[in-house]
């Protein structure tokens, strides 16, 4: 506390401390503690070194007297440190030289004399003094303390000490000091070489601890404190700069930095690789009990050194470089052959060094997982190993961006092997079934399939998917893609990182088909690589050697063959070929084994020595010890070790080859001189111990031997780096494809074998995880799993009966839960699913059938009547909960498998699934969670091309394919039901109609076609769900849709045309539809073909007592109003109109009020006719005069609707009902006469064509008619009738002749008709009508009418007496036979 001067004065009393209230402690007092602790440990110190007993007694004086004197200052530096410790400071503690109180103590634990206890002691001062931080790195003379107690403890002499006891308690002592050494706050002030010793020190203490076979204690705290001293040094590794590594001024003014590291690094890594040579042997020397001891210590340590360095190791070169040269070699090299422990060590020191290196490691890491993982993984090891290695590897795919990185980095790059690939094999194979219940492997295996699958579920999913064309990928052009890297500088054009790495992929994967054609035959293979871009038209020397060196699969014997053969164009690829290696820096052995690994080295020595001169020429430029002079001398030497290595290891060669004759034999080959001994003796000692394969197979290489690692660590600098990346939706897509079919066969194959529910409920999850990711368009991969799911149900087994199969169902945890995920993917991903559709049908089918659904499906809201068909109340809601929503966005997805899962324990207190209530209550709880109607409901959401799989599927399940019945009402049943889920699927698609039915209605047609088809009930159920689609259809249309119209109205047409009777069983569902339309909406119906489809069968429907009275009201609204009538319906029109007025039960005012209307409607002709047909349905309306020819098409047309109407009434005109034929005949005559006054020109053929159809057709059918019953006993009353109609028909032909005479005679064949008329005439009146009692009328009425037809043809100089007139003669002669009475009055002599 500091003094003020008011303090100094005498009066004032004596100074009093007050403790400051609050957390901060007042610094005096912190100082006035360390002085106490001091003042504590001095006096300690001092008691020990006092209480010790005589021990000079034995000595000579001289020498106890300097041991005494040795003491003397030892206790006078002590004391004089207590005189100091409360004598008043300029400043606390923490600003004076540590030196001043360390001193002492460190004097103490360097002698040799005082006892260990004084020891021990002295050390606890020195712990006591760093723990409490008195001095930090900013106290004067720190860095000389730091040092001092360093050099202290190091020097302490342990082996003096004759006592174990003493001697352990010491070691504990300097162990516990050295940790708190380097935790110190002036710890960063060592130097690397102090930090070196420190750690050296302390393994010391280890191996003294070990050897010694000292306490249990000692050990674990040996080991302890080396492992706290590491952590204390790369600690600090983040913080040292990059650039303090090769700077030995900052470093030596800084303190220890990265040298230190890399000195210790190297250390833990010679540790590891001399694990053999540390073990205890029974002559005492090692310091560890086992091999396995000295891994897990190394690796322990190693393992705690990347933790603490993390990313900062990549920062300093010569760290990173041991990391990549030595200790993946290390760990590749003992994982294969340790124990469980040791590899689930490497795994984990592997997993931290790809968290924190993988950037520089792409090289390393794919070595680890070829080399070690996928070998151990696969049981090469045993079991216990296996177990681990898929433990670890888990541990990787747990890792948030293993999965898309591995797939980026090593199955994108063509220089790299498909390492994801084969790790989504390897977790397939390990987890495939073959036993139950599932073994360890197995579990672990599925767990990481499993983790790995939902990872890429849940990073594919987008807001909206793209289309199918945006997935695919093509190659357009040839480009070198093997040295292809991605730089995001260069102008890529629309290419992204994404297509880049798709389009690698792409290529890789067309290279390896490429290679498979080759193997078969080498033309094939060029032509696939020239037909996908892979290579150029014509091929050149480097693309085909980067084929034939990178390309996976390839067989080692035809590369051997190619690069062996002298043409021009093959002796460029081996010189591209051999310029692909890199041999800077190897020997001689180590490059040929790597170059002859690659091929199969031919068998003809001229083929050998081409391709070994291409080597040797490689090697001598890149050689880097100028061992060679020439080329030649490199050529030969390799052509000496082939020789050697056949001699030494060829087992036919019976004297070997020693190393002075191989020295011998390579005399003077550099350029006269000899090659230097040792470089010879070292290649035939490697040759010896390792012999060269030169004759490989192609077999895939399982082990690593130093050429190997030697390469990879020299590809390592120029390879391209790993690249650290995160999902994107189509890598993510591909990803999955990669490993789809054996993921999803595992998957069902473990969901088949099992039988415990939670392996069961992950594999359902799991299975729905594929599905997540096949509907962004992998439908295949979906239909498969949908498959699997359908057969899991066991709904579609066709050798289980009914009650089998409801018991199974009912009882078995699995079927229920493939029916609930099955029906689940189907909601939620339907929009993906194409074939599947059939055998989801056909579950949903055999769930009806089995009464475990309701006996229909929901009533759609609407005006469509519940008179269209049998409909049974039943409990819909099993089908479609009105709690259901759709899924639509990933969010759903997302939360799926949660509610999906928390289905599987149905929220009853964790009860299972089949221990909640009865089996009626179960398969209730079951339907109702599947939403089996949303899938049609909702179906507005599919694709064109998945919803008419599904459309496909209903209509031929309707139509019985692949059913079977075993009564007839189960058939009805099941064709009604498949037809009301078309239904439903028809009217949530409305606004796309017209693009999905066409295919609909090529389905109808299709299974109208099969063998076995029956149209009953397929029909009787389509015509009622097709009229009911026409109800919604028509009216919905904001935008009249004729194709669709067109649509409906054929599927229609063909199934009242399958089975007529229909017409008649559904006659007042089909009329109320009709009567909807027409009273409703017949401003909705835009087509001919609609028109005449709902006209007719609403004639046809009508017929019927029940349905007349609607029908017919329909009909004379749609007449009567006029407003839909046109030209396009007026035929149908009257047809329709025909058929109520002529029906039997129909009343006379209706049939009268129909046949009226038929007549009026010649005014539409007329006003179509002058206004140029601008009615609704014309596309020629509009306000330009029409032209010659287009009024000569209209005026046909209107005399063909003409005569359509009055043919109409004609065949009305022979009706039974003497009432309605009178009524024909008159309203056929005002027909005439409206036309005529509306001048509606038939022209001559028009008027011809009247008469010849339907005025002669008439008269002769009624005629004829007569005839008839005249000839029938006791039908006078029929005859007299008939005949009244006869002479009605008859007078008409006058009339009518009479209104068109003046455009008849202007035709050219006017001469025929007219005798025609006149025969119909003579037919009339000479017919025997005797039996009718009424043969005066004919008599009585044809000559009046001649005379009236005559007269007028006179007034109108049509006939007119002239010399060679035939039309006179033939007219004149006439008369005479028919009506002579008037003959002299119309021809007077």
């Amino acid at each position: 506390m500091a003094r003020t001067p008011a303090s100094d004065d005498d009066d004032d009393g004596p100074p009093t401390y007050t403790v400051a209230r609050g957390t901060r402690r007042d610094p005096r007092l912190k100082d006035l503690g360390i002085s106490c602790m001091l003042n504590t440990e001095v006096a300690a110190l001092l008691a020990v070194i006092r209480r010790r007993p005589d021990p000079y007694a034995y000595l000579p004086p001289a020498v106890a007297a300097a041991e005494e004197a040795v003491f003397a200052g030892l206790i006078q530096s002590l004391k004089s440190l207590r005189a100091l410790l409360f004598q008043p400071r300029h400043g606390a503690w923490r600003c004076s030289d540590p030196s001043m109180y360390l001193s002492p103590f460190l004097d103490v634990v360097q002698s040799e004399e005082v006892p260990p206890a004084a020891t021990g002691v002295a050390l606890s001062s020195v712990l006591k003094i760093l723990r409490i931080d008195v001095f930090d790195e900013c106290s004067p003379g720190a860095r000389d303390a730091i040092q001092a107690i360093l050099t202290a403890v190091t020097n302490c002499r342990i082996e003096r000490i004759a006592d174990a006891g003493a001697e352990e308690a010491v070691l504990l002592r300097v162990l516990q000091v050295l940790a708190a050494l380097l935790r110190a706050r002036a710890a960063p002030l060592l130097s690397d070489s102090a930090v070196c010793t420190a750690v050296n020190t302390c393994f010391q203490v280890v191996q003294h601890a070990a050897s010694s076979r000292g306490s249990e204690l000692l050990q674990r705290t040996a080991r302890h404190c080396m492992h706290e001293i590491l952590q204390a040094v790369f600690a600090r590794l983040p913080d040292i700069r990059e650039d303090a590594e090769d700077d030995m001024s900052v470093t030596s003014a800084a303190g220890f930095g990265a040298r230190c590291m890399v000195d210790v690094f190297n250390f833990l890594c010679s540790l590891l690789l001399n694990a053999p040579d540390m073990v205890m042997t029974p002559e005492g020397h090692g310091a560890f009990t086992s091999e396995e001891d000295v891994q897990l210590f190394a690796l322990v340590l190693l393992n705690s050194a990347v933790e603490l360095g993390g990313e900062a190791i990549g920062k300093h070169p010569k760290l990173l470089r041991l990391i990549q040269d030595d200790l993946f070699y290390h760990l590749i090299y003992y994982a294969t052959e340790c124990s469980p422990l040791v590899l689930s060590m490497i795994c984990s020191t592997v997993l931290n060094l790809y968290n924190f290196l993988r950037r520089f490691l792409k090289l390393q890491l794919e070595a680890f997982f070829m080399y070690v993982i996928l070998r151990v993984g696969s049981g090469a090891s045993g079991m216990q190993l296996q177990e681990v290695a898929i433990e670890g590897l888990i541990s990787f795919c747990r890792q948030p961006t293993f999965v898309i990185e591995m797939y980026v980095n090593y199955d994108c790059d063509p220089l790299m092997r498909n390492v994801y690939e084969e790790v989504g094999k390897l977790l397939c194979k390990a987890a495939y079934p073959l036993s139950n219940p599932m073994t360890t492997v197995q579990l672990q295996a599925f767990e990481g399939l499993v983790n790995m699958i939902t990872t890429i579920a849940d990073n594919v999913e987008v807001e909206k998917a793209p289309d199918q064309e945006a997935y695919n990928v093509e190659i357009s052009e040839y480009r070198l893609f093997w040295l292809e890297r991605w730089d995001s500088s260069d102008d890529h054009g629309h290419e992204t990182w994404v297509d880049f790495v798709r389009k690698r992929k792409l290529k890789k994967k067309k290279v390896a088909i490429a290679a498979n054609h080759y193997n078969r035959d080498e033309k094939k293979g060029v032509e696939f690589l020239k037909l996908c871009h892979l290579v150029p038209t014509p091929p050149d020397a480097k693309s085909m050697a980067y084929f034939l060196r990178y390309s996976p699969g390839l067989d080692k014997v035809k590369i051997g063959e190619f690069l062996g053969d002298p043409d021009e164009f093959n002796l460029k690829v081996l010189k591209e070929f051999t310029d692909t290696f890199d041999f800077t820096g190897s020997i001689l052995d180590t490059a040929l084994r790597t170059y002859l690994e690659t091929f199969r080295l031919p068998g003809e020595s001229q083929k050998i020595q081409r391709v070994l001169e291409h080597f040797s020429e490689r090697f001598y430029e890149q050689q880097t010890q100028e061992v060679f002079a020439t080329k030649d001398a490199a050529f030969i030497l390799c052509y000496s070790v082939i020789m050697l290595n056949t001699d030494l290891h060829n087992p036919q060669v019976k004297k070997k080859m020693s190393e002075d004759d191989f020295i011998r034999n390579n005399r003077a080959i550099n350029s006269g001189k000899d090659l230097p001994r040792e470089y010879l003796s070292e290649l035939f000692h490697s040759i010896a111990v390792n012999a060269i394969t030169m004759f490989s197979q192609g077999a895939t290489n399982v082990e690593m031997t130093t050429s190997r690692w030697a390469d990879i660590v020299k590809r390592s600098r120029s390879i391209e780096p790993f690249t650290p990346c995160d999902f994107k939706h189509k890598l993510s897509r591909e990803v999955f494809i990669a490993v789809s079919g054996p993921a999803v066969a595992t998957l069902a194959a473990i969901f088949d074998y099992t039988d415990d529910e939670e392996i069961l409920n992950q594999c359902v999850e799991g299975l729905i995880s594929v599905a997540r990711i096949a509907r962004y368009g992998l439908e295949d991969v979906l239909d498969e799993l949908l498959c699997c799911l359908c057969k899991f149900t066991t709904l579609l087994n066709p050798y289980a009966t009914t009650e089998e199969t409801i018991f199974t169902f009912s009882n078995e945890l699995k079927p229920r839960m493939s029916t609930l995920a099955l029906f689940t993917i189907a909601n939620r991903f339907g929009e993906s699913v194409r074939g599947a559709w059939k055998n989801i049908v056909d579950c949903l089918l055999k769930l009806k059938r089995l009464r475990l659904l309701p006996q229909s499906v929901v009533e759609q809201d609407g005006s469509v009547s519940s008179r269209l068909g049998p409909r049974p109340k039943s409990d819909s809601a099993a089908i479609f909960p009105s709690s259901h929503r759709g899924a639509g966005t990933s969010r759903h997805v997302s939360g799926m498998i949660g509610r999906f899962s928390q289905f599987l324990s149905l929220d009853g207190g964790g009860e299972s699934l089949l221990c909640v209530g009865n089996e009626f209550e179960n398969n209730l709880k079951i339907i109702q969670q599947c939403q089996i109607g949303s899938m049609f409901t909702e179906s507005g959401k599919l694709p064109d091309e998945s919803l008419q799989n599904l459309g496909r599927a209903l209509i031929f399940a309707a139509g019985g394919k692949g059913q079977k019945f075993s009564t007839p009402i189960e058939e009805e049943e099941t064709v009604g039901f498949c037809w009301d889920l078309i239904l439903l699927v028809s009217l949530a698609n409305l606004q796309r109609f017209a693009s999905f039915w066409q295919h609909m209605h090529d389905c109808f047609t299709a299974v109208s076609m099969l063998p076995l088809f029956s149209p009953c009930p397929f029909a009787e159920k389509a015509i009622v769900v097709l009229f009911k689609v026409a109800v919604k259809l028509l009216p919905g249309q904001a935008t009249p849709d004729r194709l669709a119209e067109e649509l409906i109205c054929k599927s229609i047409n063909l199934m009242w045309k399958l089975d007529k009777e229909i017409l008649d069983t559904c006659c007042e569902g089909i009329s109320e539809c009709i009567v909807k339309l027409i009273m409703e909406h017949a401003g909705s119906v835009q087509t001919p073909l609609g028109w005449k489809t709902l006209l007719h069968l609403l004639s046809v429907t009508g017929r019927h007592p029940e349905t007349f009275d609607q029908s017919v009201a329909a009909m004379i609204k749609l007449m009567s109003d006029g407003a839909h009538i046109s030209r396009f319906n007026y035929a149908a029109c009257i047809e329709a109109a025909f058929g109520f007025a002529a029906l039997k039960i129909s009343p006379l005012e209706i049939s009268t009020k129909i046949l009226e209307l038929m007549a009026e409607s010649v005014n539409w002709l007329v006003q179509w006719h002058k206004s140029g047909y601008s009615d609704p349905g014309s596309s020629s309306s509009g306000n330009s005069s029409p032209s010659v020819e287009d009024a000569s098409r209209m005026g046909n047309l209107a005399t063909n609707m003409f005569i359509k109407l009055a043919e109409t009434l004609r065949k009305t005109s022979l009706v039974r009902r003497e009432e309605i034929r009178n009524q024909a005949v008159t309203d056929l005559g005002r027909s005439f006469a409206l036309a005529a006054a509306g001048d509606l020109d038939f022209g001559p053929a028009g008027c011809l064509a009247c008469f010849n159809l339907v005025i002669f057709a008439m008269v002769d059918d009624l005629h004829e008619k007569t005839l008839e019953y005249s000839r029938r006993e006791g039908a006078e009353r029929e005859t007299r009738s008939m005949e009244g109609t006869l002479a009605a028909a008859t007078e008409l032909l006058a009339d009518v002749f009479v209104l068109l005479l003046g455009t008849l005679a202007q035709g050219p064949g006017f001469r025929t008709f007219w005798l025609g008329v006149l025969r119909r005439m003579d037919t009339c009146i000479k017919s025997d009508l005797a039996a009718g009692g009424g043969a005066g009328v004919m008599q009585e009425l044809v000559p009046r009418m001649l005379k009236r037809m005559i007269v007028e043809m006179k007034n109108k100089e049509v006939l007119v007496q002239r010399e060679g007139d035939e039309l006179w003669e033939i007219t004149y002669i006439q008369i005479q036979w028919i009506a002579p009475a008037v003959k002299e009055e119309l021809f007077p002599e």
